[in-house]
């Protein structure tokens, strides 16, 4: 992590964060630069502030200019689309989200410029964080399933480790291993650099990087016939329609959605259509702690209990 995060960094900040213990710095998952305030380290949910000269190290002008220019490869234009989206995915998955001023256009943003703030989501691979839910996931088959969480609660970990188990099988369940197609338009699944996976996704993945998730689920089906999807974060109609095609096809569908609750989900009303439709057969509310992936509670499509914590 270390080495993908330290380089795009001023060096000013880079000597502060190579103080920090070993021990914290592995559990750190957020990095906060925002000019005129104080640098910002997340451990564990909880906000650290490193000292310079006594004192806390106030974020420069200058650092955010260096870190975006680290970012765009001193292209902006090439981020114009990431920059609408208010962030920046880089090598190994990390996220890096961006505030400033909005530029409008008819109503709609169309970029950001004068970012001021800076938010460096730390991404790690947990591997075999997802075996504990093999049981209620496959039955003679994998399920259909829906995560659900707030953020950094571990969403996109299971996600990451589903795609492992379900590519390299589990013979010791008799369970085979499938063909598992992702589309990763943020770059935080696969971490894929050149269009080749960085993270250990097992031998029958096939990753679509960068491509918008509706798009990417009908290329995937018609191209690569996948036996399981794994798309992270829908909530778009064309997500929906195209979670319903998937479906109709025979494909089995994993993917996540931000809230707390089935029932903050149900609500709305682009995702209503496939509540009604029973198409998610389990859905699992995540919640956050100080590691990801914790398991609030299972359901199935009927709303009933299949595992509380």
């Amino acid at each position: 992590m270390l080495t993908e995060i330290i380089p795009i960094l001023p060096e000013s900040i880079r000597q502060l964060l190579r103080q920090l213990n070993p021990h914290i710095w592995e559990r750190v998952e957020e990095i906060r630069l925002r000019v005129g305030r104080p640098l910002e380290v997340i451990v564990a949910g909880k906000p650290h502030y490193p000292i310079e000269n006594k004192d806390y190290y106030i974020v420069k002008a200058d650092d955010a200019k260096y870190l975006l220019s680290q970012l765009s490869q001193y292209s902006l234009y090439a981020f114009e689309e990431e920059l609408r989206r208010g962030f920046i995915t880089i090598q190994g998955g990390h996220r890096v989200g961006l505030a400033g001023k909005v530029v409008l256009e008819h109503g709609q943003v169309k970029t950001l410029r004068d970012i001021s703030s800076f938010n460096i989501r730390i991404a790690r691979q947990t591997i075999g964080v997802a075996e504990i839910l093999v049981s209620q996931l496959y039955d003679r088959r994998w399920l259909n399933t829906l995560f659900i969480g707030p953020p950094q609660a571990g969403k996109t970990t299971m996600l990451r480790d589903l795609a492992r188990l379900i590519s390299e099988g589990m013979p010791s369940k008799n369970i085979p291993p499938l063909k598992v197609g992702i589309v990763d338009e943020r770059s935080e699944i696969a971490a894929s650099m050149k269009g080749v996976p960085q993270l250990e996704l097992g031998m029958r993945v096939d990753v679509l990087d960068g491509c918008p998730k509706a798009e990417g689920m009908m290329m995937l089906i018609r191209s690569m016939s996948p036996d399981v999807l794994i798309v992270d974060e829908i909530g778009r109609k064309e997500d929906v329609f195209a979670v319903q095609e998937a479906l109709y096809a025979g494909v089995k569908v994993m993917t996540t959605a931000h809230g707390f609750t089935v029932e903050d989900i149900e609500h709305r009303p682009e995702l209503n259509v496939l509540f009604k439709l029973q198409a998610f057969e389990r859905c699992v509310e995540l919640t956050r702690t100080t590691r990801p992936g914790v398991v609030r509670r299972i359901r199935n499509q009927h709303r009933k209990d299949v595992m509380m914590t």
